[in-house]
């Protein structure tokens, strides 16, 4: 597309949300939320309120359902499962549930990651 192609689609856009502001402006719905919105933002800054404190004030269930998501995550999580790796050249062995393992990541280190797992043995619940 030319610069010029591009320079007139992008003006009747312009043109075209102009037009869609002007029509929303005259709106007398969006004139009235505009108007509860702001007095709304007076009255928590006379309080001292956040948003959070207005909708914690108007739906607590909203506030415990947040906390209980928050802590059932972890509580509901599957364990990993164990792998067993041994290293044929030195028959040492290691378990672990995950890829972080301080021997683990010292043989991937020095054999590459497709050479130690090559060496996995087994995984378990």
């Amino acid at each position: 597309m030319s610069l010029l192609n591009e320079y007139i689609q992008k003006e009747q856009q312009l043109k075209q949300l102009q037009e869609d502001l002007q029509r929303l402006e005259g709106d007398q719905r969006l004139k009235s939320e505009l108007e509860f919105k702001a007095k709304l933002e007076a009255l928590m800054n006379e309080f001292g309120k956040r948003a959070a404190d207005v909708i914690a004030l108007l739906d607590p269930a909203n506030d415990q359902r947040g906390a209980k998501a928050a802590a059932g995550n972890n509580a509901n999580r599957r364990k990993r499962r164990l792998k067993i790796y041994k290293n044929p050249k030195t028959g040492e062995v290691i378990e672990t549930r995950g890829g972080n393992h301080k021997g683990l990541r010292s043989w991937k280190d020095e054999y590459g990651d497709e050479t130690v797992e090559s060496w996995l043995e087994s995984m378990e619940d």
